[in-house]
């Protein structure tokens, strides 16, 4: 625990700098308990001060405005004044305590305002929770040792990606054979543990690859299970729950009851010119495979700053093993998955590609979020050392990327960002990978060639619902944003005090 005096200093007039003795402890790394006791000399300078203000204008019975005797206008507002007092006295001297205690503060104070006093006589005693940046030294970050992957786009992927693109104008038909990999399935879906039904699903449309991924787990063998279903059979599965969705019935493998209403298979569209004006007014297939190219080398850029992120992050906290307030996991939980959104839809991912890894980070969220803040301290840390920030142009940058991916214009992406409380998480991405790329430009990289990465137009890969297998009470954002989408600006950690 900590004890200091702040007296009244010269640089600052009486009226507003506040005579306080202030208590803190810290119960954990990244929480202070504060109890902040202001001398009752301030609380009657602003109890005189608020009377003075009301007094030429207050009204009591049988006097005319402003003429009543100063004891009957006290008698007469008192609690008035009084709470406006504590609120006054509440507002200066928490933002006293923030200019002048070490601790960074990243949340708001927790305290009842109604459950504070302001006592008849004596000091004026409060106390709060808050959080705070964590105190720690930098880790050493110049000269690491780093493989990058490397990865190239060719014309086989561009084929692949072309294909992925196509195929949202492939007309899908009913048919009557057994369904292939690669169709489609208009199904609906019961979950049971033990017999007692957890969930079920509404129809839901479904592409037949390898996996079905949910929010709470997986069907692993989903392409094995239902390969040669026909319309109207039923199959019966197995689907593992995640361990930190659902600590109950975490690893446990549950029955799942797959219904098929529809087996449909596509027809292969035609690359005409009204297709290639429709993708965003293209005149020849080869402005469309320059833009592809350019946005696979996007998606290996990404690749390649997450797999270096990883190495860097993973040397830097290694003695980063601070206790975090399940309060601040819990609201940046949603932030880090609105900042992996960000970064892959800048990065040109297709949309289910982020609903997978939506569904992923979900199973893994309060593992994934305590890294995450753990990286990002450090980070910051580093960013505030090296005087690194997020320049307007940067934002603009950004913004320009995510709106050529989405094919809206500027305005309509910048608008959304901001409503919707996501413009801080941008900071964040644009702070962090400049820090990265700090740090690798420092250190010494070697080249690995890199697996064969999916392209996602195949078979070998999870297709993503958005149904959980057992509800939960909390649901974390969509991978998907529109005008619609109200967001939600809840307050972050990863801010820049």
């Amino acid at each position: 625990m900590s004890t200091t005096d702040a007296p009244s200093s010269s640089e600052n007039t009486e009226a507003t700098k506040l005579t306080l003795t202030v208590e803190v402890d810290a119960p954990q790394t990244c929480l202070r308990h504060v109890v902040v006791t202001v001398s009752r000399g301030d609380v009657e300078r602003y109890l005189k001060n608020a009377y003075d203000e009301l007094a030429p204008e207050a009204s009591v019975p049988g006097f005319r405005a402003g003429r009543a005797p100063r004891k009957l206008v006290e008698k007469q507002f008192k609690e008035r004044v009084a709470d406006q007092v504590k609120g006054q006295l509440l507002m200066d001297s928490l933002g006293q305590v923030t200019e002048e205690q070490a601790f960074s503060a990243i949340s708001e104070p927790d305290f009842d305002f109604e459950s504070v006093e302001l006592p008849e006589s004596g000091d004026f005693r409060f106390e709060f929770k808050v959080e705070v940046r964590p105190e720690f030294d930098t880790p050493q970050w110049k000269g690491l040792s780093l493989t990058e992957p490397d990865e190239q786009v060719d014309d086989e992927a561009i084929d692949a990606s072309v294909a992925r693109v196509m195929s949202r104008y492939s007309k899908y038909e009913a048919v009557d054979d057994a369904a292939k990999m690669g169709d489609r399935l208009l199904v609906t879906a019961t979950f049971r543990n033990e017999g007692e039904v957890l969930s079920e699903m509404e129809e839901e449309r479904v592409e037949l690859v390898s996996g079905l991924s949910f929010p709470d787990g997986r069907c692993e063998e989903f392409g094995k299970l239902m390969e040669g279903v026909r319309e109207g059979e039923t199959r019966t599965g197995k689907v593992t729950v995640s361990q930190e969705a659902h600590p109950e019935l975490g690893g446990k493998e549950i029955e799942a009851e797959f219904n098929v209403i529809e087996v449909s298979r596509n027809e292969v569209a035609e690359l005409t010119p009204v297709v290639l004006e429709e993708l965003g007014d293209f005149e020849t297939e080869e402005e469309l495979r320059k833009f592809i190219a350019e946005s696979l080398q996007r998606q290996i850029d990404y690749r390649r700053q997450r797999s270096l992120r990883s190495q860097i992050t993973k040397t830097l906290t290694e003695d980063a093993n601070w206790e975090l307030p399940p309060d601040l996991v819990r609201r940046q939980t949603r932030r880090e998955l609105e900042r992996q959104i960000l970064e892959m839809r800048r990065s040109g991912f297709q949309e289910e590609d982020i609903r997978n890894m939506v569904n992923m980070a979900r199973q893994n969220a309060q593992a994934q979020t305590e890294a995450a803040l753990r990286e990002h301290f450090i980070l910051e840390k580093i960013a505030d050392d090296q005087d690194i920030d997020a320049a307007p142009s940067d934002y603009d940058d950004e913004i320009a990327l995510i709106a050529e991916q989405s094919d809206q214009p500027e305005r309509r992406v910048r608008a959304r960002l901001e409503k919707s409380g996501q413009m801080d998480a941008l900071r964040n991405q644009i702070v962090e990978r400049k820090v990265i790329e700090m740090i690798t430009a420092d250190a010494t990289v070697t080249k690995e060639k890199a697996e064969k990465k999916e392209d996602g137009s195949g078979n070998d890969r999870d297709f993503a619902v958005d149904h959980s297998l057992v509800r939960a009470k909390e649901e974390l954002p969509e991978a998907k944003y529109d005008d619609s989408n109200k967001g939600e600006a809840s307050e972050t950690p990863t801010n820049k005090s």
